[in-house]
């Protein structure tokens, strides 16, 4: 299954951005591995903005849930991180979903 990952992460005042920088490093090591692996389809880095957005492709939605709770940025920084998932289909299914409909 594929589902669309949106982070927002943001940071306490008591936190500095090195901190922050610190644990992003580690989580930027463990998204990108994952996407040599093919777990993440593709992510990007919104400009300007503590957000990043992912595509994954997982077998469910306990798998997703056990990979987010084992994320560097989750076990170390959780409390400060939103993350919105929109569970995806693929395009070409949905055409040929919709072709199959208009012929019956």
């Amino acid at each position: 299954m594929l589902y669309l990952l949106d982070f927002r992460v943001e940071y306490p005042p008591t936190m500095t951005q090195k901190d922050l920088f610190s644990i992003w490093a580690r989580e930027a090591d463990v998204a990108l591995g994952a996407k040599k692996a093919g777990t993440v389809v593709d992510l990007w880095k919104c400009v300007g903005t503590r957000r990043v957005i992912a595509v994954v492709d997982v077998d469910g939605p306990d798998t997703l849930d056990q990979i987010l709770m084992d994320l560097p940025i989750m076990k170390e920084h959780g409390q400060h991180v939103q993350v919105e998932v929109t569970p995806l289909r693929r395009y070409e299914d949905f055409a040929a979903d919709v072709k199959k409909r208009l012929a019956e």
